[in-house]
């Protein structure tokens, strides 16, 4: 059995820019690795995703029916979000808004479209602010239908005020930094493989599309 792991990276650098967020996403990789998980690493600042609460394209030029379908096809999807003033990046809130959109969607058995996947977040940065991140991410993915398992977030952040970030501050050398990557990096696949091999019944939750 073949699990797919989605990991959508947040920062707001490009790819080919160096990404504190993406070093520590790269730690929780290692353990899909070890599993065998087919994983791809999206940076979302690549694309051109344009602003809106929809599941469908809002112009010719949006690309995220791309991000979309890539979406659809894992098992476990990763959110990795830098820190800013203490929030989440906005490319962290614009992809939010648009999995929102796309929520309502059913699958083969008539539940949300998001059922029987799991998810998780990385979050970095040099100031407070790594749990309220994690937490309101944790409950967008909860609240559109993703199996949220426990310690899916693992994070890392600085002193207050400007300093190094992960990478220059070597936080791969944070001991409860790393412990948390690994326990969430079992975690997720450990509930994907649950909810590939017993997925979430559909009595109960078979959802009425209304006109």
């Amino acid at each position: 059995m073949t699990l797919k792991a989605l990991v959508i990276n947040c920062t707001l650098n490009k790819s080919n820019q160096p990404s504190n967020t993406r070093a520590l996403i790269d730690e929780v990789v290692k353990i899909f690795d070890k599993k065998e998980m087919v994983t791809e690493i999206v940076t979302l600042a690549d694309y051109n995703i344009e602003y809106g609460v929809t599941g469908e394209a809002i112009s010719d030029q949006d690309e995220w029916p791309v991000i979309y379908e890539k979406v659809k096809e894992a098992d476990v999807l990763v959110i990795g979000s830098p820190i800013w003033l203490g929030q989440q990046s906005s490319l962290t809130t614009v992809l939010i808004e648009r999995l929102y959109g796309a929520s309502s969607e059913t699958n083969e058995q008539g539940q949300y479209i998001f059922y029987n996947k799991v998810g998780g977040v990385v979050v970095t940065g040099n100031e407070d602010g790594a749990k309220h991140v994690s937490r309101s991410v944790i409950y967008a993915l909860s609240h559109i239908g993703f199996t949220i398992p426990p310690n899916v977030d693992t994070y890392w952040v600085g002193e207050a005020g400007p300093g190094p970030s992960y990478i220059e501050a070597k936080g791969y050398e944070n001991e409860f930094t790393m412990q948390h990557a690994e326990i969430m990096g079992y975690n997720l696949y450990h509930f994907a493989r649950l909810l590939k091999e017993n997925p979430i019944p559909a009595e109960g939750n078979v959802i009425q599309q209304t006109h």
